[in-house]
């Protein structure tokens, strides 16, 4: 049953059972229930516009798509942009019931997929010459918090990091950005990432080449790959989120912020007796 049908049963029988009781029973949010009742006696500013895609669609035996549909609503004087057709379409169940077989084939082209440049040589001769990124998830009892990171390979130091609620190419291109903007990179540099969808979309390959960044991925489903990446999230675990309990977004994000100023500064790392960005400052070209 679609969610506009749930409110309105709700609606209807609000005054002989309880709305939270019903809310729960239908699987839909109070919030959204509300937001339905607030749209009580709002009309659709759209209702011309619905009216012509429902007639668009029976004459057409509901084989026009969103592009098709605005094609006739503009023959019809009524002017929409696409995406607000589609979501006119989808909210009342009048979406095309063909299926698009290009549909795979125009997202596929969107993907970018790399060398595996790095190919687990984790040696580097300079800094800002070989870098390895990745996402992983701190858990919270507010939620998942997601912690992106770029780690250099010359002294394993946390060049940039960024975190969001939500796991999005955004959360990768400002960590890459932040890193750049810090960075002072004059000679070529190597990107290493596993092959996440926020890694292989077309904003991510901008970026890069803007950059004049050479991007680097593991070959799918091998961890090995990019495990230098992979080991300071179990660090960063083990010795600080591991021992906590998590209860905000934000005290995770101090807790992080704190362990990676430690991480970078003070830690001492086994092969150079020193921390990080000491084992940097000393870096003579």
């Amino acid at each position: 049953m679609k969610p506009q049908l749930k409110y309105e049963a709700i609606y209807s029988h609000k005054h002989k059972y309880s709305i939270s009781v019903m809310c729960r029973f239908f699987s839909v949010s109070r919030s959204g229930y509300y937001c339905y009742v607030k749209r009580i006696g709002n009309p659709e500013k759209h209702q011309q516009a619905v009216k012509l895609i429902d007639e668009c669609q029976k004459k057409t035996n509901r084989t026009y798509d969103y592009r098709r549909v605005k094609e006739y609503l503009d023959s019809n004087g009524v002017v929409l942009n696409p995406k607000t057709i589609l979501r006119l379409m989808n909210k009342y169940d009048l979406l095309s019931e063909i299926r698009r077989r290009h549909k795979y084939r125009v997202m596929s082209q969107q993907l970018h997929r790399y060398p595996n440049l790095l190919n687990r040589d984790f040696s580097a001769n300079r800094p800002n010459e070989k870098w390895v990124t990745d996402i992983s998830y701190i858990f919270t009892k507010q939620g998942v918090l997601y912690l992106s990171i770029i780690r250099d390979l010359y002294d394993n130091s946390i060049v940039a990091y960024n975190t969001g609620t939500e796991q999005t190419v955004n959360l990768v291109l400002n960590t890459v950005k932040a890193a750049m903007k810090k960075e002072k990179v004059t000679g070529q540099l190597q990107l290493h990432s596993d092959q996440g969808a926020q890694y292989v979309s077309h904003a991510y390959y901008r970026l890069t080449q803007s950059y004049n960044i050479s991007p680097s991925m593991s070959s799918r489903g091998n961890p090995f790959d990019n495990a230098l990446a992979e080991k300071f999230f179990s660090i960063l675990k083990t010795e600080c989120i591991y021992r906590q309990k998590i209860d905000t977004f934000k005290q995770a994000q101090r807790l992080i912020d704190d362990y990676i100023w430690f991480y970078n500064n003070e830690r001492i790392q086994l092969k150079t007796k020193q921390a990080p960005l000491i084992t940097r400052s000393l870096f003579v070209s």
